[in-house]
């Protein structure tokens, strides 16, 4: 009998010791799916409608013509679709790969109040980072919980319109969740499609991102009211969000003012929509050279507290103002309150630009 136990104790120590072994294989396959499921990400959102489009010319001219031309009528037929509350699919947000995704850098979504489901809401991002990481992992998928941190609330966040003109691109975006950031998609959302509505803006867009950098904490957002009139327009609350650590993402080359090189990234910025920015990252396989994937440090995305707006069809530009300087009053309040606690000193402050 002592000779039975002496051996079932060898085998558990043995097999202990195996899972011991394994455990940093296991651990760095973890990590190597991690940065898979962002690096599908970035290359979707740069590369999935170009060649999509590419794809269905060179069809045309094969025998399966037929296929392509199916797909370009019902394209047709669904055009509107994106600018009228897209279609959105729980399968998609609920996604693993959204899992992997969210524990690369890592991302947090921090409650601090309440929503409620009777109204609607517009929600202003800052920053906006190179790719707004924490803005698609916390308001295009559930891998941070939205849903269950905010209940009867569905986010759509809003992204470049010509995204919405590529072949399954626009798919893929709209199963998320995400819309066009225009006037008509936007309104169609929140007045249109009853309550509950959060439309995530990334309030500074493409001007903002190049001026984003680690140790930077700049907003583009002196002179960015549009959304606020759209919110008294439609009567739907304000919500300033601050993701801490969004432009520790990448490193970035910022060129000064008046250079060649900052001239030609506003042209072409007015040109495509968004700005070229010439910034690196870390590789797939050696974290110490160079690559497109982002840097592992934490973003932790803050909803901070939402400010009552009246609807005012015809609003002034005077209450216009005074809601603009609430918004940057409250956005401040929130840096202020959580900047110790995500790594920046007391002294550091939000800059608007």
């Amino acid at each position: 009998q002592s000779s039975v136990l002496g051996t079932g104790s060898s085998i558990l120590s043995a097999l202990q010791d195996l899972s011991l072994a394994l455990w940093p294989c296991r651990s760095k396959m973890e990590k190597q799916l991690q940065a898979m499921s962002v690096l599908q990400w970035i290359i979707s959102f740069l590369v999935m409608g170009i060649t999509c489009t590419v794809l269905l010319i060179y069809t045309f001219c094969t025998d399966c013509w037929l296929i392509a031309a199916i797909y370009i009528a019902w394209l047709i037929l669904d055009w509107n679709t994106p600018k009228q509350g897209g279609r959105r699919s729980s399968w998609v947000r609920n996604w693993t790969v959204w899992t992997y995704y969210r524990d690369y850098f890592p991302i947090r979504l921090i409650k601090t109040h309440n929503l409620l489901p009777n109204r609607n809401y517009i929600f202003g991002y800052h920053p906006h980072g190179i790719f707004c990481f924490g803005a698609f992992c916390n308001f295009g998928t559930e891998a941070t919980g939205f849903s269950k941190k905010f209940p009867g609330i569905r986010p759509s966040l809003a992204t470049l319109a010509g995204n919405f003109r590529l072949p399954v691109l626009r798919d893929y975006l709209m199963s998320g969740g995400i819309c066009p950031v225009n006037r008509n998609s936007i309104d169609y959302l929140l007045s249109c499609n009853g309550t509950g509505n959060a439309v995530v803006i990334v309030v500074g867009g493409a001007a903002e991102s190049l001026h984003c950098a680690p140790g930077i904490n700049a907003v583009t957002l002196k002179n960015r009211k549009g959304f606020v009139k759209l919110a008294l327009q439609r009567g739907s609350d304000l919500v300033p969000v601050y993701s801490f650590g969004e432009n520790d993402a990448y490193r970035q080359v910022i060129f000064e003012e008046g250079t060649w090189w900052r001239a030609m990234q506003k042209r072409l910025q007015k040109i495509l929509g968004f700005a070229p920015c010439l910034f690196h990252g870390c590789g797939l396989f050696f974290g110490n050279s160079w690559g497109i994937l982002p840097f592992c440090n934490p973003i932790t995305t803050i909803v901070g507290e939402p400010i009552t707006v009246p609807k005012i069809e015809e609003p002034t530009r005077e209450m216009v103002d005074l809601y603009h300087a609430m918004y940057i009053k409250s956005l401040q309040s929130l840096f202020d309150k959580y900047k110790t606690r995500f790594g920046l000193n007391e002294s550091d402050i939000l800059y608007i630009q």
